[in-house]
């Protein structure tokens, strides 16, 4: 029996949806296989990546041990495979999105392509920028707050697990709320919003994203005000792509609608 191949689908196309469940199906097996080789290879450069999750330790001295502690029998290789899933769905991010895409974009028109192929491109760029952001700049202030907050009252050992999901979720949380300029802009090309809208709610969108912060795992001051900082600058960036680029209604009528409706004072 013959393999029946993706082909790609116009906005025009009427499928069944046995066809479309096929086409999720495949394109979901292609994300798994892009998921499966990226795991492998993180698998098997684990090493490197606990030395990569390791290294802000390194810079707080002694005040902690530059390597976390384990206690189970089996939490070394638990803890290492946890590593390695995170990395690989950073690196396969790119490709999981465009089959997200692939899969999507044919129900949209012309003109609704040419917006979502922008704002999906700049997802897993924004991430990156989120994820790199907390890694150099925000993990290491905060480790040292909380590591050395009343270190002579406590005998700190710091476990493999917790310290690993703290540097894990801090950085896809961060990565998330990188996300601002796509949500922004993409509420404003739906004509959910104005750039008007969002200039004039400037204060209350700041206190969202401070409450937003404040949920993370870094729960210190020092730390809270680092992250608000990028934060503060993606939204007016988001102010400033949203005028540039937000222009949306006119963009998204189709021109047939148009061509059907008589010109003022003429009937059919």
């Amino acid at each position: 029996m013959p393999k029946k191949k993706l082909r790609p689908i116009g906005h025009e196309d009427h499928l069944p949806l046995v066809d479309h469940l096929d086409e999720l199906r495949s394109r979901i097996i292609i994300s798994l296989v892009f998921f499966g080789i990226a795991m492998v290879v993180c698998f098997w450069q684990n090493l490197l990546i606990l030395d990569i999750v390791n290294a802000p330790l390194d810079a707080l001295g002694d005040a902690v041990p530059d390597k976390p502690s384990t206690f189970g029998v089996g939490e070394q290789f638990t803890v290492t495979f946890m590593l390695a899933a995170y990395a690989a769905i950073l690196i396969s991010l790119p490709a999981l999105l465009y089959q997200a895409y692939a899969f999507v974009v044919p129900a949209f028109t012309p003109s609704e392509k040419r917006v979502a192929l922008p704002l999906l491109l700049m997802v897993p760029i924004l991430f990156m920028g989120g994820a790199a952001f907390c890694y150099f700049v925000v993990l290491p202030p905060a480790l040292s707050f909380l590591l050395n907050f009343n270190a002579s009252e406590f005998d700190t050992q710091l476990r493999a697990k917790d310290y690993y999901s703290f540097v894990v979720l801090t950085m896809i949380s961060l990565g998330l709320l990188f996300q601002i300029p796509v949500g922004v802009l993409a509420l404003s090309r739906m004509g959910v919003v104005t750039p008007e809208f969002l200039a004039k709610n400037r204060r209350y969108a700041i206190l969202g994203m401070a409450a937003l912060a404040a949920l993370l795992p870094t729960i210190d001051p020092v730390t809270l005000l680092i992250e608000m900082i990028p934060l503060v600058l993606l939204y007016e960036f988001s102010i400033i792509l949203a005028r540039a680029f937000g222009n949306p209604r006119d963009e998204f009528a189709d021109p047939d609608d148009n061509a059907a409706e008589p010109p003022d004072g003429e009937t059919g």
